[in-house]
Protein backbone atom coordinates (compact mmCIF):
# COMPACT_ATOMS: atom_id res chain seq x y z
CA UNK A 1 0.00 0.00 0.00
CA UNK A 2 1.30 3.44 -0.95
CA UNK A 3 2.04 5.80 1.96
CA UNK A 4 -0.46 8.66 2.33
CA UNK A 5 1.29 12.03 2.62
CA UNK A 6 0.25 15.68 2.70
CA UNK A 7 0.92 15.77 -1.05
CA UNK A 8 -1.59 12.92 -1.48
CA UNK A 9 -4.22 14.86 0.49
CA UNK A 10 -3.61 18.11 -1.40
CA UNK A 11 -3.87 16.31 -4.76
CA UNK A 12 -7.09 14.58 -3.65
CA UNK A 13 -8.61 17.92 -2.62
CA UNK A 14 -7.51 19.64 -5.84
CA UNK A 15 -8.83 16.81 -8.05
CA UNK A 16 -12.18 16.54 -6.25
CA UNK A 17 -12.78 20.14 -5.11
CA UNK A 18 -16.37 20.29 -6.42
CA UNK A 19 -17.43 16.89 -5.02
CA UNK A 20 -15.74 16.87 -1.60
CA UNK A 21 -17.55 15.72 1.51
CA UNK A 22 -16.36 16.25 5.08
CA UNK A 23 -17.24 14.53 8.33
CA UNK A 24 -15.85 15.85 11.62
CA UNK A 25 -15.37 13.18 14.28
CA UNK A 26 -13.74 15.41 16.90
CA UNK A 27 -12.70 19.06 17.22
CA UNK A 28 -10.55 21.16 19.52
CA UNK A 29 -12.69 22.82 22.19
CA UNK A 30 -11.09 25.92 23.71
CA UNK A 31 -13.55 25.92 26.62
CA UNK A 32 -12.04 22.72 28.00
CA UNK A 33 -8.65 23.04 26.24
CA UNK A 34 -8.79 19.60 24.61
CA UNK A 35 -10.21 17.63 21.72
CA UNK A 36 -13.84 16.60 22.19
CA UNK A 37 -16.15 14.37 20.12
CA UNK A 38 -18.12 16.28 17.47
CA UNK A 39 -21.89 16.57 17.88
CA UNK A 40 -22.76 16.04 14.21
CA UNK A 41 -20.69 13.22 12.72
CA UNK A 42 -22.47 12.92 9.38
CA UNK A 43 -21.01 13.75 5.99
CA UNK A 44 -21.83 17.14 4.48
CA UNK A 45 -20.74 18.90 1.30
CA UNK A 46 -17.42 20.66 1.86
CA UNK A 47 -17.62 24.46 1.75
CA UNK A 48 -15.04 27.22 1.73
CA UNK A 49 -14.29 28.87 5.07
CA UNK A 50 -15.69 32.28 5.92
CA UNK A 51 -13.82 35.36 4.69
CA UNK A 52 -10.94 36.32 6.93
CA UNK A 53 -10.41 32.78 8.23
CA UNK A 54 -7.10 30.95 7.93
CA UNK A 55 -7.26 29.27 4.51
CA UNK A 56 -3.72 27.84 4.70
CA UNK A 57 -4.36 25.47 7.60
CA UNK A 58 -7.76 24.33 6.35
CA UNK A 59 -6.69 24.00 2.69
CA UNK A 60 -9.85 25.86 1.74
CA UNK A 61 -12.30 23.50 3.50
CA UNK A 62 -14.55 24.68 6.34
CA UNK A 63 -14.29 22.20 9.22
CA UNK A 64 -10.89 20.84 8.21
CA UNK A 65 -7.74 21.76 10.12
CA UNK A 66 -4.22 20.68 9.23
CA UNK A 67 -1.37 21.28 11.68
CA UNK A 68 1.19 21.03 8.83
CA UNK A 69 4.90 20.55 9.46
CA UNK A 70 4.51 16.79 9.98
CA UNK A 71 1.88 17.00 12.74
CA UNK A 72 -0.90 15.35 10.71
CA UNK A 73 -1.55 11.61 10.33
CA UNK A 74 -3.52 10.15 7.43
CA UNK A 75 -5.18 6.86 6.64
CA UNK A 76 -7.29 5.70 3.68
CA UNK A 77 -11.04 5.71 4.34
CA UNK A 78 -13.84 3.71 2.72
CA UNK A 79 -17.32 3.30 4.19
CA UNK A 80 -20.93 3.38 2.97
CA UNK A 81 -20.00 4.41 -0.56
CA UNK A 82 -17.61 7.20 0.47
CA UNK A 83 -13.88 6.94 -0.28
CA UNK A 84 -11.18 9.34 0.87
CA UNK A 85 -8.88 9.94 3.81
CA UNK A 86 -9.16 10.22 7.57
CA UNK A 87 -6.99 12.93 9.15
CA UNK A 88 -5.79 12.89 12.77
CA UNK A 89 -3.89 15.64 14.58
CA UNK A 90 -3.79 17.49 17.90
CA UNK A 91 -6.72 19.68 16.80
CA UNK A 92 -9.15 16.89 15.98
CA UNK A 93 -10.10 14.12 13.62
CA UNK A 94 -12.05 14.36 10.36
CA UNK A 95 -12.68 12.54 7.09
CA UNK A 96 -12.59 14.10 3.63
CA UNK A 97 -13.99 12.02 0.82
CA UNK A 98 -16.12 11.71 -2.27
CA UNK A 99 -19.10 9.56 -3.13
CA UNK A 100 -17.71 6.40 -4.72
CA UNK A 101 -18.41 6.31 -8.46
CA UNK A 102 -21.10 3.79 -9.39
Amino acid sequence: MKKVTMATIKAFIRKNRNNLLIKNLSDFDGMVDCVMPANDTGFRKAQEPEQGRNHENCLGIRGAWFVLGGGDRFSPFEDNGVIGYEVYNCCGNFVIGIQQPA
